[in-house]
């Protein structure tokens, strides 16, 4: 599984890293705009994200906008049948209008502090481990 990291959080980030790093490829974003950069270069390796944890509250472009820059790449880079990134969206928020804004752009939210076991439990769910 090839991930990409997108926090602007240190400890965020390294977390995230340490969870999932023995599933496969990690890479690590600090901001928006260094995160649809690595999307993108992903799709002209010819080797797309499995799975994106995105925070939600990031300096500059935050969040919602990247997931929303995201699939709009996906939809030019990919043909009708490709596959479809995971896009997981992490908060330390727990209002409803944040998630509900991402509607069905995104595949799952996590509350921060990251769970392992909720972590590895939406993976399952999303069909990335077994």
């Amino acid at each position: 599984m090839k991930t990409l990291v997108v926090d602007d959080d240190f400890a965020s980030r390294l977390i995230l890293q340490r969870l999932l790093k023995e599933y496969g490829e990690v890479h690590i974003a600090v901001n928006g705009a260094e995160a649809l950069q690595a999307y993108e270069a992903a799709f002209e390796d010819v080797s797309p994200y499995d799975l994106v944890c995105l925070d939600i509250m990031m300096p500059g472009m935050d969040g919602q906008e990247v997931l929303r820059g995201m699939r709009s790449l996906e939809a030019e880079k990919l043909p009708t049948k490709g596959k479809r990134t995971h896009i997981v969206m992490t908060t330390a928020l727990q209002d409803r209008a944040n998630v509900i804004s991402a509607g069905p752009l995104c595949d799952a939210y996590l509350v921060k502090p990251i769970s392992q076991r909720v972590l590895l439990e939406r993976l399952k769910d999303l069909g990335l481990i077994k």
